[in-house]
């Protein structure tokens, strides 16, 4: 059969025989064959479109149709589609010029990679490097990549499944407790204290405490303002860095360029990558102080990667980054996440499932419970690891029914569309929720 007549059944079962499905059992995935995509939508072979509410895995900001990105690529790959890294290329140069300009605090140098987990393995190694410590303290609640030392780094329970591709960790991770109000029985600032605490008793071991500043995929958690400066502060007191990782709440999501300028705080390192490029091209940066980079002016930066600082990838972020700021899109992330945190607080009223909403400027979350009382979760955290179809699928689905499109972890639905949405957006996806949450209200009572 030529390529011309493959129909999509045979594109689904293609990729079904011969693609491995992430995160799942095989014996589970069945992809469904999408054929456009276009401004905040993408449309499945069947016709079916859905507004996509949660930019896919929080990741296409710019939405689908930025011609300026894609002309960018298209010119990129006519002139110098890739050179070594030993070389530079225009592209390259301004891209880490402009992280420099945007990133809080004294950042100023930039290692390129192609993945938020790579990302995080060159923040953890620089760390390490710089300080002549090993250890990298993280909290439970956290997903940093999926290589093994991120997933080692993570608490996500992608890491603590019986299988031994992921255990043992990689030696060196140190968990922490997490500012989880809702699901904890520490205040958040208590599990501050905790962590000087640990601090402590690792003697001095730690080269650096690595965070998501909002966590994402764990819960969507919300430190008080006051945490990220103070958690900082402990670090420093103990001799470690603060990395702060975000690979998704960086780039405009919470209506500022990053997260870390909101809660207060100037990270030591600070990693990226999804909205770097609104996700037109794999691309990924690890940016630390002009004091560190300065330590590796003498000392060997023991790391690197064929594709890093890749031009066509560089390009797509120089063109995104222009994008962001020509169009507004940070006022209107802070804009309209507001008017999607009113709009959730209104539909968690009418629902008694939703235990709690969190979350700040188009980084939000619904977490559901079969008792509001006793905050009990309809989604166990293994439940992330299993085959078992859960009351937050089932909403979930419900929701695609009425074709908005999100994706749900850890007993949350996360609601992260793409940065341009306007009202009519999420009235839409409101609607679509109002009528998928009678499903997990229904469920309370079973």
């Amino acid at each position: 059969m030529s390529d011309s007549q493959l129909q999509t059944d045979d594109i689904e079962t293609l990729d079904r025989e011969h693609v491995f499905g992430t995160w799942r059992h095989q014996r589970d995935f069945d992809p469904t064959h999408v054929v456009d995509a276009d401004g905040f939508r993408f449309t499945t072979a069947d016709g079916t479109s859905f507004l996509d509410f949660s930019s896919q895995l929080v990741c296409t900001n710019l939405g689908y149709d930025n011609e300026a990105v894609a002309d960018a690529i298209a010119q990129q790959a006519k002139s110098v589609p890739y050179i070594s890294p030993s070389y530079t290329t225009e592209p390259r140069a301004k891209l880490g010029a402009k992280i420099a300009d945007l990133t809080p605090g004294s950042l100023e140098k930039t290692f390129f990679s192609t993945s938020g987990t790579e990302a995080n393995e060159a923040a953890m190694k620089i760390a390490r490097s710089y300080t002549g410590k090993e250890k990298i303290l993280t909290r439970y609640r956290s997903y940093h990549g999926a290589t093994a030392a991120s997933l080692s780094a993570s608490g996500d329970p992608r890491r603590t499944v019986e299988d031994s591709a992921t255990q043992p960790d990689v030696p060196g991770m140190v968990k922490a407790p997490d500012p989880y109000a809702y699901g904890s029985t520490l205040d958040p600032m208590e599990s501050l204290e905790y962590i000087d605490e640990m601090l402590a008793l690792e003697g001095g071991t730690v080269a650096a405490v690595l965070v998501e500043p909002l966590v994402g995929s764990n819960g969507v958690l919300v430190p008080p303002t006051e945490y990220m400066p103070r958690l900082q502060e402990i670090a420093h007191d103990h001799g470690a860095l603060l990395i702060c990782d975000e690979v998704m709440t960086g780039f405009g999501r919470t209506g500022e360029w990053f997260a870390s300028e909101l809660l207060e705080v100037e990270p030591d390192i600070i990693t990226m990558a999804k909205g770097l490029t609104g996700s037109y091209q794999p691309l990924a940066a690890t940016t630390v102080t002009a004091e560190i980079a300065e330590h590796f002016e003498d000392e060997l930066l023991n790391h690197g990667h064929t594709f890093a600082g890749h031009p066509i990838a560089c390009a797509a972020g120089v063109a995104a980054i222009e994008t962001y700021e020509q169009e507004g899109l940070i006022d209107n992330a802070r804009e309209m996440g507001e008017y999607l945190r009113e709009e959730l607080e209104s539909l968690a009223a009418r629902h008694p499932s939703v235990g709690e909403r969190r979350g700040i400027g188009l980084h939000q979350g619904i977490e559901l419970t079969q008792d509001p009382d006793e905050r009990v979760p309809f989604e166990r955290r293994v439940d992330k690891v299993t085959s078992r179809t859960t009351v937050l699928d089932e909403v979930a689905e419900r929701a695609g029914e009425e074709g908005v499109y999100v994706f749900t972890s850890m007993n949350t639905i996360v609601l992260t569309p793409p940065l341009g949405i306007d009202e009519t957006h999420v009235d839409e996806a409101i609607d679509a929720l109002d009528i998928a949450l009678e499903i997990a209200d229904d469920a309370m009572d079973a």
